[in-house]
C-alpha cells in the first residue's frame, strides 16, 4: 500500500470537516477511505455507562444497510469487562482477538455482523475522553500497522468532529428546553387567553382588567400574598396594544438595596467596581412593552425617587451615566402592603403613591371566591402532572369537599403547592387531601409545627429524592427499558437521569 501520509491527512480531514451534518461527513470519509485501503464501514460510538448502552453517534456503510445512529443496551457485566479490556491507545482488533471475547458479549458489540479485523481508536480532545472511532474491514481481510498509522494521523480531526456533534446535540436539547419552558410559562399564566375565574369569582376584577388594558395608564394591583397579582398584570399586558412587546417582571423585594438602581436603570462601564461593560436595566429592556414591579412597597427611598421621575418624564439615566434615555413603557405595580398606611407612617412617598394609585385593582383572597377552586385544581393538576412526568390521577371522593372547606391563607399559590405535594406523595393514587383541615390548620397543629420547625415536614426535594431511590431499588438500578425506573415513574429516562444528577443519586452507576 503506497499512500502519501500528508495527502491522506489532508484528504480525510477535508472529508470529515466538509459538512456540519456528521452523517454526511462520515459518508464522504468512507468514500475516500475506500480508495486507500479496504473498508466496509466506519462509525463513532459513545460508551454511556449511565444509560447502560453504546450510542452509535454516526455510522457509514458501503451499502447503507445499517442505521446511521442507534442506541444498543448492554448487559450489566459488560461494563466490568469494558473497564478491564478497553484499549487506552489505538489498536488493531483481529478476528482471533474478537473470538476470545466472552460469547455472550460478542453479540452486543455494535459492529458485529461477523468477526472481522478492525481499527479501534479512542477519541480524546484536551484530555477528555469523548468516544471511539471504529474502522471495520471486509470479511476475510486483516488490517496491518501501516493502516493503523494512517488512521491515527487523523485522530484529532475525528475527535473534533465528534465533539462538535455532541455540542450541537446539546444545543438542540437546550433550544427545545427553552421553547418548552416558554410554552409552559405562557400556558401556566392563562388558559386560552382567559384567566381562571374570569367568568366566576374574578369576574369583577377581569371587567376592570378589560377596561384598563386598552389604555396606557399606570395600574396598581393589590391583594394578599399568593392571590395571583402577576397573572392579572400579565392579562393586562396581553390584552393591550403592547401585547407584542416585552413583559418584564421585577420582584422589588428580592433585589438588594445596593443593587436596585443598577438592576432597574442599568449602568455604564466603569460606574463601579465590577462594571466591566455597559448593561441595560429592566426599564430599558421593557421599552415598547410593559414593566411589572411586584412588591413595590419594598423599594428604598432612593429608588422611590427615581421611579417617580420615570413615571413623570418617561426617561431614565444609567448608573454612572449622564445621557438621558427615553423609554416607552407601561408601568404596572403590585403590593400586598397597605401603601396608604405606609405613606402616613413616612415609609412611602406620598407623591409616588398618587402616581401609582391612578387605577387600583384589588384581587380578593381565594376564600372569597371558592367557586373557582375546582377549575384552579384541574389547571394545577394538569401542569404539575406534566412536570412530574405522570398521568393526572383522579380526585378521590371527598377530596373536592376538603379543598372547598379549607380557607387557603396562602391563596392560589398555596393551592398550587398543595396539589404538587399531593402528587409527589402518591403519584399513582386518587388524590385525598387528607392533610387539609377545614378553616385552615388547627391551633394545636400550628403550635406543633411551630415547635418542631421546618424539620417536621420533609422538603419537596427530599420527597422526590426518596421516591426516586425507592424506585431504583425496586428495579435494581435499571433506568430505561421495560421494567426500568423511568417506565415505572412514567417519565423520560433523560428526565430521570437529570433529577438523579440534581439529587446526587448514584444508585446503579
Amino acid at each position: 500500500m503506497l499512500v502519501d501520509p500528508n495527502k491522506f491527512f489532508k484528504k480525510l480531514t477535508l472529508s470529515i470537516c466538509s459538512s456540519l451534518d456528521l452523517n454526511v461527513a462520515m459518508k464522504r470519509s468512507l468514500n475516500y477511505l475506500r480508495q486507500v485501503f479496504p473498508v466496509e464501514e466506519i462509525m463513532m460510538n459513545i460508551l454511556d455507562s449511565r444509560q447502560g448502552a453504546v450510542r452509535v453517534v454516526s455510522r457509514a456503510t458501503i451499502d447503507g444497510s445499517k442505521p446511521t445512529s442507534e442506541i444498543l443496551t448492554l448487559p450489566d457485566g459488560f461494563w466490568e469487562w469494558i473497564k478491564r479490556h478497553a484499549p487506552a491507545s489505538p489498536m488493531i482488533m483481529t478476528e482471533a482477538l474478537m473470538r476470545s471475547l466472552p460469547r455472550e458479549y460478542l453479540r452486543y458489540l455494535p459492529h458485529q455482523r461477523h468477526p472481522a479485523s478492525e481499527i479501534v481508536v479512542p477519541l480524546v480532545l484536551e484530555k477528555i475522553k469523548l468516544g471511539v472511532l471504529l474502522i471495520c474491514a471486509p470479511e476475510g481481510l486483516t488490517y496491518q500497522q501501516e493502516h493503523l498509522d494512517l488512521i491515527v494521523s487523523v485522530r484529532e480531526p475525528f475527535a473534533v468532529a465528534l465533539s462538535n456533534a455532541i455540542a450541537y446535540h446539546q444545543l438542540l436539547q437546550y433550544r427545545d428546553t427553552l421553547i418548552d419552558d416558554k410554552d409552559f410559562l405562557l400556558k401556566e399564566l392563562t388558559i386560552d387567553h382567559q384567566v381562571i375565574g374570569e367568568l366566576g369569582g374574578l369576574k369583577e376584577v377581569m371587567t376592570q382588567v378589560n377596561h384598563v388594558a386598552k389604555l396606557n395608564n399606570t395600574v396598581l394591583i393589590t391583594g394578599e400574598t399568593g392571590v395571583g397579582k402577576e397573572v392579572v398584570a400579565n392579562a393586562i399586558h396581553k390584552r393591550s396594544s403592547r401585547r407584542n412587546g416585552p413583559f418584564i417582571k421585577v420582584n422589588c423585594g428580592a433585589i438588594a438595596e445596593s443593587l436596585i438602581d443598577s438592576e432597574l436603570f442599568g449602568y455604564e462601564k466603569g460606574a463601579f467596581t465590577g462594571a466591566t461593560s455597559q448593561r441595560r436595566g429592566r426599564f430599558e429592556r421593557a421599552n415598547g412593552g410593559t414593566i411589572f414591579l411586584d412588591e413595590v412597597g419594598e423599594l428604598s427611598p432612593n429608588a422611590q425617587v427615581r421611579l417617580l421621575r420615570v413615571l413623570a418624564t418617561h426617561e431614565i439615566e444609567r448608573v454612572g451615566g449622564t445621557q438621558v434615555i427615553p423609554v416607552d413603557i407601561r408601568v404596572i405595580t403590585a403590593t400586598h402592603r397597605h401603601l396608604e398606611q405606609m405613606v402616613a407612617e413616612g415609609r412611602f412617598r406620598e407623591d409616588l403613591w398618587f402616581r401609582l394609585n391612578v387605577f387600583p385593582i384589588n384581587i380578593p383572597p381565594l376564600r372569597e371566591h371558592k367557586s373557582d377552586i375546582a377549575a384552579l385544581f384541574r389547571h394545577f393538576l394538569t401542569i404539575k402532572s406534566r412536570e412530574l412526568g405522570i398521568s393526572p390521577p383522579a380526585l378521590a371522593p371527598g377530596g373536592l369537599t376538603r379543598l372547598m372547606d379549607y380557607d387557603w391563607p396562602g391563596n392560589v399559590r398555596e393551592l398550587e403547592n398543595v396539589v404538587e405535594r399531593e402528587l409527589i406523595r402518591a403519584p399513582y393514587s386518587d388524590l385525598l387531601f387528607e392533610s387539609l383541615h377545614p378553616h385552615g390548620p388547627s391551633p394545636s397543629a400550628a403550635a406543633s409545627r411551630a415547635g418542631q420547625g421546618s424539620a417536621a415536614l420533609p422538603s419537596l426535594d427530599e420527597v422526590m429524592k426518596s421516591h426516586i431511590q425507592k424506585t431504583l431499588r425496586l428495579t435494581k438500578g435499571k433506568i430505561n427499558g421495560p421494567g426500568g425506573a423511568a417506565e415505572m415513574l412514567k417519565i423520560n429516562p433523560n428526565t430521570l437521569r437529570s433529577r438523579m444528577d440534581k439529587y446526587n443519586i448514584r444508585y446503579g452507576r
